[in-house]
């Protein structure tokens, strides 16, 4: 498509945009009177309109049934998780029973580290990309003293070559091959939350089982924003946040995957608890624990229904639309805002780098040479809410459920103002 840098163009893109009418199915924040460019569902996604009545619903159900509504509510909140698994399969490649939501991301990727790095004398290394987030480090740093190692000995970093601002697969891969048979686990965040980069994850997740470890995916930035075939790329584990790209709400529940073929065991280790336990069982409050033959095994409580009421009411969004319509779509947005900067450049004397490699879903991460936060906060003044990361990086997603083609045109004439003053 050849794309023009016009107003009339823009628009003319959201007339034939099959999704437009999903625009109108989220609440924006205001600045100035106006409906605000958003750029940050890759941090916090907009609130869809029906997320309010998903929540009023138990909490009508919580006034009018009090303890019976785990049983008699129209969803009865004792199996209400079990609705999202199969709308939240499609979404990363698995099969309903590998997926299960629980908990919050780090926490969960703690529970699913007690069964997936077991280290012994010779394979105890674990595998990450440099600089990930710094929520993976602190977890995979803690773990590995939890089990009396140095992080130093036993945390492996992959490097981004010099001169360069994203990762190569094939050095990936060399480092896995190079730590060999002392390799105990992979664990690597799916898309990079600095730059976008999405990894080749089904290459990267060969390599690791070709070594003998477990691997597994960090997907906060990932579900929801690219393609995942979890199941098929034979993934052991995953776990990932649902309110940056599933929109379900701040700091909301947290989901997992786990590969089929550690499912209804009792040899796998990990830690337990009641909801974990098989639903025909757990209310003879046996002395045992029986496993569910599901992904639900790893749960340790009962589920927080009130959270889990945004998401379900975000996944009947993501259900209507799928995921190949969000991703062509993602795909021609993400394009025309590239080419909007691309244009802006032309036109000041500033300059600036995109850093995000080919490989990426919807977030430009834009080094601005020569500027500072004033920028940033020049573009927050006109209602362009996006990420600011030092030193002085600016993070954009236009997000394909609720971002226009007109919203990256005007983001065009907002950031080329700010950048002319």
């Amino acid at each position: 498509m050849q794309f023009k840098n016009t107003l009339e163009f823009a628009q003319s893109l959201d007339k034939h945009d099959a999704l437009k009418g999903y625009r109108q199915k989220f609440n924006y924040p205001q600045v100035n009177g106006k409906d605000v460019i958003y750029f940050t569902g890759n941090s916090l996604g907009l609130q869809p309109k029906i997320a309010t009545d998903y929540v009023d619903d138990v909490m009508k159900d919580w006034a009018q049934l009090a303890v019976e509504g785990h049983f008699y509510a129209e969803k009865p909140w004792w199996d209400y998780h079990e609705r999202l698994a199969k709308p939240l399969a499609k979404v990363v490649g698995a099969k309903p029973e590998e997926v299960s939501v629980m908990n919050t991301l780090t926490v969960n990727l703690h529970f699913l580290l007690v069964s997936f790095y077991r280290p012994n004398k010779k394979r105890f290394k674990i595998l990450c990309e440099e600089k990930a987030f710094p929520s993976d480090q602190y977890l995979l740093q803690s773990q590995v003293r939890f089990h009396g190692l140095d992080p130093k000995d036993a945390i492996v970093e992959v490097k981004k070559r010099d001169g360069e601002h994203f990762w190569r697969t094939e050095d990936v891969l060399a480092k896995i091959d190079e730590v060999g048979d002392e390799l105990a686990l992979v664990l690597i965040g799916g898309v990079n939350y600095y730059n976008g980069q999405v990894f080749e994850m089904e290459k990267i997740t060969a390599a690791g089982k070709k070594a003998g470890a477990f691997v597994g995916w960090d997907l906060a930035h990932a579900v929801g924003n690219v393609a995942l075939h979890l199941h098929d790329w034979n993934v052991d584990f995953a776990a990932w946040c649902s309110y940056k790209y599933m929109n379900s709400g701040p700091g909301n529940a947290s989901g997992i995957f786990v590969n089929e073929k550690y499912l209804n065991t009792k040899a796998i280790p990990r830690f337990e608890g009641w909801w974990g336990n098989k639903k025909e069982t757990r209310f003879l409050m046996e002395p045992e624990f029986d496993p569910i033959a599901t992904a639900d095994a790893w749960q340790v409580s009962n589920p927080p229904v009130l959270s889990l009421a945004p998401y379900l009411a975000s996944l009947q969004l993501f259900e209507e639309v799928g995921m190949d319509a969000l991703l062509n779509k993602q795909k021609t947005l993400t394009a025309y805002l590239e080419f909007i900067l691309n244009e802006v450049d032309k036109q000041v004397e500033s300059t600036f780098e995109i850093i995000t490699p080919e490989a990426r879903g919807c977030q430009l991460s834009v080094f601005l040479h020569g500027e500072g936060r004033a920028i940033f906060d020049y573009l927050m003044e006109e209602g362009v809410i996006t990420d600011w990361r030092e030193p002085n990086v600016i993070r954009l997603a236009p997000t394909p459920f609720y971002c226009s083609y007109e919203d990256m045109f005007r983001f065009g004439e907002i950031l080329k103002r700010g950048l002319q003053r």
